[in-house]
């Protein structure tokens, strides 16, 4: 019996970078897991559709699929919107076996891969100090989903001896900008700014836009296509396809 296909699921943007970075993350599942059927689908704004990529997985002849939403929160999108393609994709494919696992989510080992961008942030902008730092997310209406970033940077913070604040580009205060000028008005001059995002985008360029005019030294690039992230990837790929065995 083949193993389930692998459907990695992004939210999707307008910008171009953001499509390019999940294909090249996909990829590094693939080189994980050469021997599964792994496709990128997207829930708006880029190509493919999830839609789209379940009727081309069916077509091939594929029963079982597994989604893994490439999301760092439960937040909206986790809640309501993956839930309901998956009962729309359900309802057209009759006999179709489909799951979404949990989101990749804060994962410890992410720690790593914001100490390697920021280290490169850092050398290109010729900054070997720092005082504070400010760990940047999307923002959520979902209160949650906000303190799972907070959680983070205080994990963060505690292992660099460092303060450090948890700042959001939409839905919840502080903006990045915000919270370096908070810094700054404590006295610290050296700030950096992370930016806990999966993909570059219009969010990630506002967040960088922001924390420079306040005074941050550097700004860190998203988590992009490390293979920590695509190791996550697979890990919760592994339990939603045994979730699929029948008991």
């Amino acid at each position: 019996m083949a193993a389930p296909a692998l459907i990695a699921l992004a939210h999707g943007s307008r910008d171009p970078r953001s499509a390019e970075t999940i294909t090249a993350l996909v990829d590094e599942v693939k080189s994980l897991r050469p021997d599964l059927r792994i496709e990128a689908a997207f829930l708006e704004l880029s190509k493919p559709s999830f839609a789209t990529v379940v009727r081309k997985l069916v077509r091939a002849g594929h029963d079982e699929i597994v989604v893994v939403p490439l999301l760092l929160t439960e937040a909206y999108h986790a809640k309501v919107d993956v839930p309901q393609i998956l009962a729309e994709a359900q309802a057209e494919h009759e006999g179709l076996r489909i799951g979404a696992t949990g989101v990749l989510g804060l994962e410890a080992c992410f720690l790593k891969i914001l100490d390697e961008r920021m280290r490169t942030a850092l050398k290109q902008a010729r900054v070997r100090e720092l005082d504070a730092l400010v760990l940047a997310g999307a923002g959520s209406s979902d209160s949650l989903a906000n303190q799972a970033v907070a959680r983070l940077a205080r994990v963060w913070g505690t292992h660099h001896k460092l303060p450090v604040t948890a700042a959001f580009a939409s839905a919840a205060p502080p903006a990045a900008g915000e919270a370096v000028r908070a810094f700054r008005a404590e006295g610290k001059r050296h700030v950096a700014v992370a930016s806990l995002f999966l993909a570059p985008g219009l969010l990630p360029d506002r967040v960088r836009e922001l924390a420079l005019e306040a005074g941050a030294v550097a700004v860190s690039d998203p988590l992009g296509a490390h293979p920590e992230v695509a190791r996550i990837v697979l890990a919760r790929y592994l339990v939603g396809a045994l979730e699929l065995v029948p008991v």
